[in-house]
C-alpha cells in the first residue's frame, strides 16, 4: 500500500497520486520532494517491471471482460476490500476509532470521489479505446495542479508548460476521435473526467491520511467506492452475474494485478527510488497498455491520434519534473 512522509512537527502526508487504478507515486505541486534513495538493486527493477506490466494490463482487460464497465468497476473495488477488510480490523481496528469525526466524512468523500474516477474511466475504455483512454486518464497529474493552485499554492514555470503541452495533446488526440466517432469522443470525454475524479480523490487524501494509515484509509475508500457503485448499478439495473468464465478471470486478473499487485508493488519501490522515478516509470502504462491491447485484442492506436497522445503525456511527464524541482528537500519515514 502507499506510504507517508513525515514533515517537521510530526504531521504525515501521502506519497501517492491517483490516477486510473489508484495509488501511484507523484509529486504534487506544493508538496515536498524527497532526497535521492540509494541506487536500485536487481530485485528493485525487476518488481518495477512486474508493477509496469501489471498496471499496463488493467485496460486491455476491462475491453477483454465480456461484462458491464459499471459492473467491472464494482467487482474489483467490492473484491478488493474483502480482501484488506481482514487486515484492517486485524491491526487498525482503533485507529478508524480515534480518527475524529472530520476525518471519517472526508475519507468518506474521497470514496465517492474515487467512484467517480472508476464510473468514468472503466466505461471510456470500452468507448474511445485503450490507448486513449489510458492517455487521458493519465494527464491526473495536470488537474492536481491545477487544485493546488485552488488550495493557494503557486506552481512554478515549468508545470505551467507542462499543462499547456498536455492539453495541446489532448485537443489533438480528441479532434482525431471527433473525426473518426461521437462515440470515441464521448470516451475521451469520461476519461478525462476520471482523471478529475481522481485528482480530486487525492486531494481529499491528503488531509485524511495526516490521521489514517494507508491501510485503513484505502479500505474505507475502496469500500466506500463499491457501495456508490453498487447502487449506481441497481439503480441502472446493470447485470452484476451471470458473466462467462473468462470475464470472471480477468475480473479476478484486474483485482490482483493493478488494482493490488501494481501499486502496491510501486509503494514498496517508494523506500529504493524516487517519487518522481516512480511517476515516470507509471506513464509507461499509456505505451505499455496500448501494445498489449495491440498484441492480444488487435487494438491498433488511429495513426491520427498519436502526435496528440504523445504529446499529452510529454506534458504530463513534464507537470511531474516541474513540481518535483519545484520542491525542497525533506527527510522521509515511510509508514506501510
Amino acid at each position: 500500500m502507499p506510504g507517508t512522509r513525515r514533515y517537521p512537527g510530526g504531521k504525515r502526508f501521502p506519497l501517492h497520486l491517483e490516477f486510473r487504478d489508484l495509488h501511484f507515486a507523484s509529486p504534487v505541486p506544493g508538496l515536498t520532494a524527497v532526497p535521492a534513495p540509494p541506487r536500485p538493486a536487481v530485485l528493485t527493477v525487476a518488481v518495477l517491471a512486474v508493477a509496469v506490466l501489471a498496471v499496463s494490463s488493467s485496460a486491455p482487460l476491462i475491453v477483454y471482460a465480456a461484462a458491464p464497465a459499471l459492473a467491472i468497476a464494482w467487482w474489483r473495488n467490492a473484491l478488493a476490500t474483502a480482501v484488506l477488510i481482514p487486515v484492517t480490523a486485524g491491526t487498525r481496528r482503533g485507529e478508524l476509532r480515534n480518527a475524529g469525526r472530520g476525518t471519517v466524512v472526508v475519507s468518506l468523500l474521497a470514496g465517492v470521489a474515487l467512484a467517480g474516477h472508476f464510473g468514468m474511466w472503466v466505461p471510456s475504455t470500452k468507448l474511445t479505446g485503450v490507448a486513449a483512454a489510458t492517455a487521458l486518464v493519465a494527464t491526473q497529474p495536470v488537474w492536481q495542479g491545477l487544485i493546488a493552485i485552488g488550495q493557494g499554492r503557486r506552481l512554478p514555470r515549468l508545470v505551467w508548460l507542462g499543462i499547456a503541452v498536455a492539453v495541446c495533446g489532448g485537443v489533438l488526440a480528441t479532434g482525431a476521435d471527433l473525426r473518426f466517432s461521437g462515440r470515441a469522443v464521448v470516451g475521451d470525454l469520461m476519461a478525462l473526467a476520471g482523471a478529475v475524479a481522481g485528482a480530486a480523490y487525492t486531494a481529499l487524501g491528503e488531509r485524511a491520511r495526516i490521521r489514517l494509515s494507508t491501510t485503513a484509509y484505502t479500505t474505507v475508500c475502496y469500500g466506500v467506492c463499491a457501495a456508490v457503485l453498487g447502487g449506481l448499478c441497481l439503480a441502472a439495473r446493470v447485470p452484476m452475474s451471470g458473466y462467462p468464465a473468462t470475464t470472471w478471470l480477468a475480473i479476478l486478473a484486474m483485482t490482483a494485478g493493478p488494482q493490488l499487485l501494481g501499486h502496491s508493488t510501486f509503494n514498496y519501490a517508494l523506500k529504493r527510488v524516487s517519487a518522481t522515478t516512480i511517476s515516470m516509470l507509471i506513464l509507461l502504462e499509456v505505451p505499455g497498455a496500448a501494445l498489449i491491447a495491440w498484441l492480444w485484442l488487435g487494438q491498433t492506436p488511429r495513426l491520427g491520434q498519436v502526435p496528440g497522445l504523445a504529446l499529452l503525456v510529454v506534458g504530463v511527464a513534464v507537470v511531474v519534473l516541474g513540481a518535483a524541482r519545484a520542491t525542497p528537500e525533506l527527510a522521509r519515514r515511510p509508514e506501510l
